[in-house]
């Protein structure tokens, strides 16, 4: 093999070496993104106004009018816009991919589903009178999808589902320092 040969090999090795480079960088960044979006999501919504805002949905009855939520909340009111407002957001952001279906899923699915259940009817309300069908459509939509993933599979509590995970040992200490459970013998 001449020198031309030897050049042309070694250029495609160094393609080949820079593209699977790119590539883990590339997941690298994507696993970064997730990451920063579970962060960003959790502290986001963790507010006192927002905890109030879900136990005082929770006590709600399903299908109150506009009148008779003003009627029981009074200025707690802002409380349920706020709620209305943050799966209006969260709903926008999935339909864009700026942030996971699955995340949302596992951090709010609950909150949601029992969110249209109880608002539905006001939300409507909302929309006849003022002709615009546009108001919390994203909320809409958000509940919608977490209904169809429902209805195809009943949700199953993490503590349920995943009852058999384990931390990953990313470091030799923590292999040294791993506690295996002994078998379970029946006295």
């Amino acid at each position: 093999m001449d020198i031309v040969g030897i050049a042309e090999v070694v250029s495609a090795v160094a393609v080949l070496i820079g593209f699977g480079f790119a590539v883990a960088e590339l997941r690298r960044y994507r696993r970064r993104k997730a990451r920063e979006s579970a962060l960003a999501l959790v502290s986001s919504y963790q507010t006192p106004e927002f905890a109030r805002a879900i136990l005082l949905l929770i006590d709600l009855p399903d299908g109150l009018s506009k009148a008779e939520l003003e009627e029981r909340l009074g200025s707690r009111m802002e409380l349920v816009s706020l709620l209305m407002g943050t799966w209006e957001s969260l709903g926008v952001l999935a339909h864009r991919r700026e942030v996971e279906l699955d995340l949302i899923d596992d951090f709010f699915s609950g909150g949601i589903v029992l969110s249209w259940q109880k608002l539905q009817a006001f939300v409507e309300e909302l929309r006849a009178a003022s002709h615009r069908d546009t108001y919390f459509e994203w909320f809409q939509w958000l509940a919608e999808r977490f209904l169809e993933r429902e209805s195809r599979r009943t949700p199953v509590p993490a503590h349920i589902e995943h009852r058999g995970w384990r931390e990953r040992a990313t470091s030799a200490r923590q292999l040294r320092n791993r506690v295996i459970p002994l078998p379970h013998r029946a006295p």
